[in-house]
């Protein structure tokens, strides 16, 4: 099986998508939908931005590597009773299935920066982008203080190295990265622009039980605990990531965990 499909199809990530509604919401909100637009969501895993997306009137398609997020995202469509969102299973780096110049937005937010082949990320992107259309990208930024940045940080020292030629998703929060891998789909650097943003994590419980759905149920979390494991390394795993946790929880109530997460927003017009 493909790695990064079977990585995400590993675990539940729905779990964790629970917590990322809230933000979601509001990165698209920020996106100027209006009804009719043709709205691509690649890594949409089970539909935080493309069903708010759709609900504001947008025609969606959402594309995930993981079947599993494909088919919750379908029966979130279906419970809604949505007939402008539909979820299909795709790569990101071959989304040879889709026409060119079919969409006036591609958005990806946490999703296809984790897609192997970065270069072929951004031409098939820039590729199924109408002219005058835009692509936003969400993406986790290298060495950055905050939650996920540091979650994948601890985690990478407890996993086993990465294969040879393995490329860190984590290289899409670099700018000069992501100038690269664009100019090379024909993008010029003037028409890429880029912010910090905030995303926030919400979940109803302790930070302590956060964590316990990132190792039950996020897959890069759960081949660390793995590897720890076999370790016996998996306690001082657990205390890295508590601590983590428990220092940037903004929370109010002692039984709520809220954590704000830094990423780097880019915009692309084709």
């Amino acid at each position: 099986m493909n790695p990064n499909k079977a990585l995400w199809e590993k675990g539940d990530f729905t779990r964790i998508a629970a917590s990322m509604r809230e933000s979601g919401e509001a990165v698209v909100a920020g996106l100027g939908i209006t009804p009719g637009l043709k709205v691509l969501d690649l890594g949409c895993g089970d539909g935080t931005t493309a069903l708010p997306a759709a609900r504001l009137g947008a025609d969606v398609l959402g594309v995930d590597i993981a079947s599993n997020l494909v088919e919750a995202g379908n029966r979130r469509v279906q419970a809604e009773g949505l007939t402008n969102c539909r979820f299909q299973e795709g790569d990101a780096t071959n989304l040879s299935e889709l026409a060119d110049r079919s969409f006036d937005l591609v958005v990806s937010i946490f999703g296809a920066m984790f897609a192997p082949k970065p270069f072929d990320v951004a031409k098939e992107m820039v590729r199924v982008t109408r002219p005058g259309g835009r692509i936003v990208m969400g993406n986790w930024i290298p060495g950055d203080p905050t939650l996920v940045a540091q979650i994948l940080k601890i985690s990478a020292a407890y996993a086993p190295p990465p294969p040879e030629g393995f490329v860190s998703p984590m290289t899409w929060g670099i700018e000069a990265n992501v100038r690269e891998r664009f100019a090379a789909a024909g993008i010029p650097p003037e028409r890429i622009a880029f912010a910090r943003d905030t995303y926030t994590f919400r979940s109803p419980g302790t930070p302590a039980a956060f964590v316990a759905d990132f190792r039950h149920y996020y897959g890069p979390t759960m081949n660390a605990f793995a590897a720890a494991e076999q370790n016996g390394k998996s306690t001082e795993l657990q205390q890295e990531l508590e601590g983590l946790f428990e220092r940037q929880n903004q929370g109010k109530a002692a039984d709520a965990t809220s954590i704000p997460a830094t990423f780097l927003r880019v915009t692309v017009t084709r």
